[in-house]
C-alpha cells in the first residue's frame, strides 16, 4: 500500500517534513492555478499540473492523488446549463494528468452542500476535539430552494450522464476514478438529495458503467456511519466485496462511533469497525493503492483550525495503520 497524506492548503513544509521521515511518501492534493503559483492559468493545464507535480517531487512526494479535481461542480451534478463544457475540462484533466504520470481522481456527488459535520470541537478521548455530526441540527436549517425541486432520481439521470462521458476517456488516459461517499451518508440535507450513501448505492453506480477505472474511494468513516440501528456495514466484508471487483482505488483510513443520523469522529482505536479486520481485508484483496488517515483528532498542542488534520492526531494514525499493516503481514505470513 501507499501510505500518503493530505494537502489541502499546499505544501507545508514541517508536514512535508515529518512525513518523509515517516517514510509516507505520498501526497493527496487539489488542483489548480494558484498552488501552482500560476494565477490566470487554467486549472487542468498540462502547465499547472507539471507545475504542482514538480512541486512535490522537490519536497522528495510524489502525487497519487488528486482530491477534490476542478471542473465538477454544480453544472455537472445538477445538470445545469454548461455541464458539458465543465465535463469536456475535466477530460482535459484526466488527458494532462495522465501525462504527468497521475493516475487518480478522488471526486464525490454533492452538489452545492458538501462535506457537512454539525460541531468540529467535542471534546474526545483526553480532551482532543472531534468532529461530528447530529441529524436533528441539520433539520433546524432552512431549506436551499434556488435550484427548484430536485429529486434523488435527477441526481442518478446527471451521474449517470457524467460517467458514460467521462469513462470512456478515462480507459483511454488510464485514469482511475474513486468515488467518494456522501459525507454524512443521509437522504438529504437542507432539501438538496444525497444519493452515494449505501452500499447498494455504490453497487448501482459501478452498474452503469461497468469498468475498473470506473471505482471508488472507500472512505471508512463514511462506510461505518451508514445506515442507523442493526442495519450497520460490515466494513471488511465490504472491502472483500468491491475488492473483488477491482474497483477500490483509494483508501481513507478512519473510523467513528455512532450512525447516519448522529456520529462522532474518534481516534483510529476506539471506534467501531474492528480495524485489524479491516488491514486483513485489505490485505486479501490485495490492495497495492494509495492510502491515507483521515479525520483526526486535534491533540492538545494542535490549533483546531484544520478540523479533522491535526499534524500530532496524523503522527498516531500512521503509527497505528503502520501497526496494524505490520501485525497482519505477518499473520499472513
Amino acid at each position: 500500500m501507499k501510505l500518503c497524506l493530505a494537502y489541502f492548503w499546499g505544501i507545508e513544509t514541517h508536514k512535508t517534513a515529518l512525513s518523509r521521515q515517516m517514510d509516507v511518501m505520498g501526497a493527496v492534493s487539489p488542483i489548480h492555478a494558484n498552488l501552482a503559483g500560476l494565477p490566470g492559468e487554467k486549472d487542468n493545464s498540462r502547465k499547472v499540473i507539471k507545475a504542482i507535480k514538480n512541486a512535490w517531487d522537490k519536497e522528495g512526494l510524489s502525487l497519487r492523488v488528486v482530491e477534490g479535481p476542478p471542473f465538477l461542480g454544480t453544472k455537472t451534478k445538477l445538470g445545469l446549463p454548461g455541464r458539458d463544457e465543465e465535463i469536456e475540462n475535466f477530460i482535459t484533466l484526466m488527458k494532462n494528468l495522465s501525462l504527468e504520470g497521475i493516475d487518480t481522481i478522488c471526486y464525490n456527488w454533492m452538489p452545492v452542500i458538501s462535506w457537512a459535520r454539525t460541531f468540529l470541537d467535542k471534546p474526545g478521548r483526553g480532551g482532543a476535539m472531534v468532529s461530528g455530526f447530529n441529524s436533528a441540527a441539520i433539520l433546524r436549517k432552512a431549506p436551499i430552494t434556488e435550484y427548484g425541486v430536485l429529486s434523488p432520481e435527477l441526481m442518478w439521470e446527471n451521474l449517470n450522464y457524467f460517467l458514460q462521458a467521462v469513462v470512456p476517456e478515462a480507459e483511454r488516459f488510464g485514469i482511475k476514478l474513486a468515488l467518494h461517499p456522501d459525507d454524512p451518508p443521509v437522504d438529504n440535507i437542507q432539501g438538496i438529495p444525497r444519493i452515494i450513501t449505501s452500499v447498494e448505492a455504490f453497487k448501482r453506480m459501478l452498474a452503469l458503467y461497468p469498468s475498473e477505472n470506473n471505482g471508488i474511494t472507500f472512505c471508512q468513516g463514511s462506510f461505518a456511519s451508514m445506515g442507523s440501528g442493526d442495519q450497520q456495514v460490515d466494513i471488511p466484508e465490504a472491502i472483500r466485496d468491491f475488492g473483488k471487483r477491482k474497483v477500490i482505488h483509494f483508501v481513507h483510513f478512519r473510523d467513528v462511533r455512532g450512525d447516519k443520523n448522529n456520529f462522532e469522529e474518534t481516534f483510529h482505536d476506539e471506534g467501531k469497525t474492528d480495524m485489524f479486520a479491516a488491514m486483513k481485508a485489505y490485505h486479501e484483496i490485495g490492495f497495492k493503492g494509495p492510502m491515507r488517515p483521515d479525520h483526526v483528532p486535534t491533540m492538545a498542542g494542535d490549533s483546531n483550525d484544520k478540523p479533522g488534520y491535526s499534524t500530532i492526531g496524523t503522527l498516531f494514525a500512521i503509527g497505528y495503520i503502520r501497526g496494524l499493516m505490520e501485525g497482519v503481514g505477518k499473520s499472513q505470513g
